[in-house]
């Protein structure tokens, strides 16, 4: 993994696009990948359909397509705009759905076990 891709570096995410949940959706219909960067338990717990689990420290962008795009997506954003910012800076054409998958979930869209049962958003502990 190349040092800008560190999840500890620091990271300008003020220019990465932001999409509520039903634009990220709408662009997930049409072919956007949409990246999940939170932990494997995170993500079994809950994630939206399709989503592939890649947790922000394992991201590496020579793995992702560049014939598509991207949609990146944690549990509030903050994380998934991180991922976003370094895969911008890296070329691709990504957005960060603003409010994560808290926010997606609230606009009333399915959260899914692997198994495809509902899922739940993690919230963690201290």
């Amino acid at each position: 993994m190349s040092t800008d891709m560190n999840p500890t570096t620091a990271v300008d995410t003020t220019e990465v696009p932001q999409v509520e949940p039903a634009d990220a959706a709408r662009l997930v219909a049409d072919g956007a990948l949409l990246i999940d960067v939170r932990g494997p338990d995170e993500f079994a717990a809950g994630h939206a359909p399709g989503a592939t689990n890649i947790p922000l420290d394992t991201l590496d962008p020579a793995a992702l397509p560049r014939d598509r795009a991207l949609v990146t997506t944690c549990r509030t954003g903050r994380r998934g705009a991180q991922a976003a910012a370094r895969l911008q800076a890296a070329g691709f054409n990504v957005h960060n759905l603003a409010g994560g998958m808290t926010a997606w979930a609230a606009a009333g869209l399915p959260v899914v076990r692997d198994d495809g049962s509902p899922g739940t958003i993690l919230t963690p502990t201290t």
